[in-house]
């Protein structure tokens, strides 16, 4: 005889495995929202899902699910007071997301005052991976599930100057000595002992080679593999392009104190100038015409999910 765990566990993975198509688009409960001043930001949100929802209809049709439900759901953070998930999409302003879900859940009294540490190593948020698969179907078939995307190369750019141009002790000595190893020639001593310098069509060959002598990483994983928009029903889709006032209208909509409203700060290497189009420009200037062909290709489905144009 199953246990009950067990046939839970069989009907969540069936439930996912039968998903050819998206589930139904359910309307957006506005019941929270205040004034008249949101009805723009409001009708690019219908279009968004919209859009969405017609993308992943068509693209999903025949593709098998070959995913475990407790994966497709490890990027997504859970506030239980007002019933909010998150998928975390690194440089798309999910620092400061982190820092507001802190806030919702009674963690914290204000976004400003929490630490950039305290907001990445402080385990202070729970992950939707860690209930069990009733908690985990329960809420995601009852809270208000919001993503937050980027333009892809703006976001690979970003990732980039992040993690390599600054002094890092993690990406340098794991990312950047296995980097400079495999793709540059004639690398000096140094360079290989401490991982530093690694340049941007070097960090380009790495990420394109289907032997890459280091992993993926979150920072530059393509959106449709950290957070499946098309098996996960999001209802809210936030663009770093328009993050304040969608993320200001998406708190309204999940009834979240009047005083809260999302940080507008940069939460790292503040004198920099933010990775704009003209600061990709010149970053993709160094890769060759078949390099920046095939760095869009492998950001295609984000490209089309998402409907950003094409650089």
């Amino acid at each position: 005889q199953l246990s009950d765990q067990q046939k839970m566990s069989e009907s969540a993975l069936s439930h996912f495995r039968g998903v050819y198509l998206p589930p139904a688009l359910h309307p957006l409960n506005k019941t929270l929202v205040k004034g008249s001043k949101w009805k723009d930001v409001d009708s690019a949100q219908e279009k968004r899902r919209s859009f969405l929802h017609g993308f992943c209809k068509k693209y999903n049709s025949k593709k098998k699910l070959q995913t475990h439900l407790v994966h497709l759901v490890s990027r997504i953070y859970v506030e239980d007071k007002h019933k909010v998930l998150y998928c975390e999409v690194p440089k798309a302003g999910c620092s400061n997301w982190k820092r507001v879900l802190m806030v919702l859940n009674g963690l914290a009294t204000s976004a400003h005052n929490i630490s950039h540490d305290d907001v990445h190593y402080g385990k202070h948020l729970r992950k939707l991976d860690s209930y069990d698969l009733k908690g985990i179907f329960t809420r995601l078939n009852t809270y208000t599930k919001t993503i937050f995307v980027r333009d892809p190369m703006e976001r690979l750019v970003s990732a980039f100057r992040d993690k390599f141009e600054h002094p890092n002790s993690y990406y340098h000595p794991v990312f950047g000595k296995a980097i400079i190893k495999k793709y540059r020639r004639n690398a000096n001593e140094e360079s290989l002992k401490t991982g530093s310098g690694v340049k941007f069509k070097e960090f380009i060959q790495y990420l394109l080679d289907s032997h890459r002598p280091v992993g993926m990483d979150i920072h530059w994983e393509q959106v449709s593999k950290l957070c499946y928009p098309c098996l996960i029903n999001y209802d809210f889709i936030g663009k770093f392009e328009t993050l304040e006032e969608d993320a200001n209208y998406f708190l309204q909509l999940v009834g979240a104190p009047a005083e809260l409203k999302f940080p507008k700060f940069k939460d790292r290497h503040s004198s920099d100038e933010r990775t704009s189009a003209e600061v990709v420009r010149q970053y993709l200037k160094e890769l060759s015409k078949e390099e920046r062909q095939l760095t869009y290709d492998f950001y295609y489905l984000d490209y089309l999910m998402f409907n950003y144009t094409s650089p």
